[in-house]
């Protein structure tokens, strides 16, 4: 009996333990996770001199006073433009791709479903030198419509993966009973399908653009008009060989990194439904 009693009284106090060490594991990821961040956006305010200084910081707007009038406010937009037009063309095609994926039959179906999840796994690094010669051929070095081709390329294959499972969760009853009603494949597409995927369509649309928005080496490789230039390659150069501007880099980490703050912090909830509905196997 009395060990039964010494049992049952350090049950709680093991439990409270594991929770404890959860609380605390927690507290201590979300340090290493957010200090840093925070850290940048409160150097970004303050002058270089004082930027690493253990004493008193001094804090001023002119590192983004400095930042906005230099060339870097054009290369806001490049990046903005670029990431948004590669992810509204991406996901169109996602959606239709996975649609026709999920819900047709046709001869090699399991084949080319397979070849664009290769395209998942493959290192686009690779083709940097073969696109580069097709691009400079075509003409579309230090263009919108080239790095654009690029994002969207390398942006489809988990979209689709993604959308062909969150599909798999949707009754195929509905585009039945739609198609009986008149509507056409697209208007099932657009009018039916559409607003239920909008979870994983949300989420597929995040991947997209936080992909394309951080993304250098093609960038880097495409563009090297400064007029074209994104964000993250304005970034590097204020690395010199021997000064670094520290006031612009802290101030363009800022900028570059709040939009997807922005964007990520209210789609959150969308995000990690779309993607736990797209875990669904087929």
């Amino acid at each position: 009996m009395a060990t039964a009693a010494t049992r049952s009284g350090s049950a709680p106090l093991r439990k409270l333990a594991g929770e404890l060490a959860i609380i605390a594991t927690t507290l201590i990821a979300l340090f290493v996770l957010v200090y840093p961040t925070a850290w940048v956006f409160l150097a970004s305010f303050r002058t270089p001199e004082t930027m690493f200084a253990a004493g008193r910081h001094v804090y001023t707007l002119d590192n983004y006073r400095v930042l906005l009038s230099s060339e870097f406010s054009r290369s806001i937009f490049n990046s903005l433009f670029i990431c948004s037009a590669s992810v509204i063309v991406s996901t169109a095609v996602a959606v239709v791709a996975a649609y026709v994926f999920s819900r047709m039959r046709f001869r090699g179906k399991t084949v080319l479903f397979g070849s664009v999840m290769m395209g998942q796994t493959f290192p686009w690094i690779i083709l940097v030198t073969p696109l580069f010669i097709l691009f400079a051929r075509l003409g579309l070095l230090n263009s919108y419509a080239g790095l654009i081709f690029v994002y969207v390329a390398v942006s489809i294959p988990f979209s689709i993966y993604l959308l062909v499972g969150y599909l798999e969760s949707v009754p195929r009853t509905l585009d039945e009973a739609a198609i009986i009603d008149g509507c056409t494949r697209l208007q099932v597409i657009t009018r039916i399908v559409f607003p239920i995927m909008i979870p994983g369509i949300v989420a597929t649309a995040t991947y997209a653009f936080l992909l394309c928005w951080s993304e250098y080496l093609f960038a880097l490789a495409f563009l090297t008009d400064t007029e074209r230039k994104t964000m993250p390659l304005l970034l590097s150069s204020y690395f010199g060989e021997n000064v670094v501007e520290w006031g612009n880099v802290m101030a363009g980490s800022a900028v570059t990194t709040l939009p997807t703050l922005l964007l990520f912090l209210p789609l959150q909830t969308r995000m990690t439904s779309g993607l736990a509905a797209g875990s669904v196997k087929q």
